[in-house]
């Protein structure tokens, strides 16, 4: 697949490229990835790509034409575009997994008091990862990124991820590793037993255990089995709740 993600700081993403999963995709050849410089669009003679709002207000508004005609440069028929803006749904992990599957993803990342309301127009859809204010859509654009690539067949295993937090509906099981015992606290001893069913039953039930604690939310939407009704109600009483 491929992901472009057009910026005003293109600089900003030279380390995120060249590290760890981001990298060992791009040199798998797994996943395309390119930033495209919106500045380098502008017909304005002094690089502008900003202009007060009408009608008054604080801040720069980001123009249609540089945007639109970065967009233009490299939109195709397969392309999905996005705008990173406050006013589109909340990225989730089900999200990413819609994500993947497309060939072509542009990520538009805005930036100074806001964007040309027109842009919207020439957009599939807007997205946005929380209800908090960033500088720019940089470092939005890159953790859909992150959260997509890490799906690509090939860039991790299929088991690394099956479990984590979200994949399921719940948030994953607490994990352990050497030494057995540290500071006087040691590991839950069923993950030393060797017994896979018995293992099995530990993380699903500290798995539910912990989505209750910190993301009871969750479990709103969760349809559960009869072993996860079991297991709540276990953990319920255990913790007098």
């Amino acid at each position: 697949m491929k992901i472009t993600i057009l910026t005003l700081f293109p600089e900003m993403f030279d380390g995120f490229l060249n590290t760890s999963i981001m990298k060992k995709a791009r040199l798998k050849n797994l996943a395309e990835i390119e930033t495209v410089d919106i500045r380098s669009f502008t017909q304005d003679k002094h690089h502008r790509v900003d202009d007060y709002p009408f009608g008054g207000g604080q801040g720069m508004i980001l123009q249609c034409q540089p945007v639109l005609d970065a967009l233009k440069s490299i939109r195709n028929e397969q392309s999905h575009v996005i705008l990173l803006a406050p006013v589109g749904r909340v990225f989730k992990q089900s999200i990413a997994r819609e994500y993947v599957k497309k060939e072509h993803i542009i990520l538009i990342c805005g930036h100074y008091e806001g964007f040309d309301e027109r842009i919207m127009d020439y957009v599939d859809e807007s997205m946005s990862i929380g209800d908090y204010v960033l500088t720019g859509g940089e470092v939005a654009s890159m953790v859909i990124t992150d959260a997509i690539v890490r799906l690509v067949d090939g860039v991790i295993t299929q088991a690394s991820h099956e479990d984590e937090s979200f994949e399921n509906g719940l948030l994953e099981y607490p994990q352990y590793t050497h030494p057995v015992e540290y500071d006087g606290k040691t590991v839950p001893e069923v993950l030393l037993s060797g017994h896979h069913e018995n293992i099995r039953k530990f993380r699903l039930k500290e798995s539910l255990r912990k989505t209750l604690r910190y993301r009871p939310d969750l479990l709103e939407n969760y349809e559960l089995n009869k072993e996860e009704v079991k297991f709540l109600n276990e953990i319920k009483t255990e913790e007098d709740l």
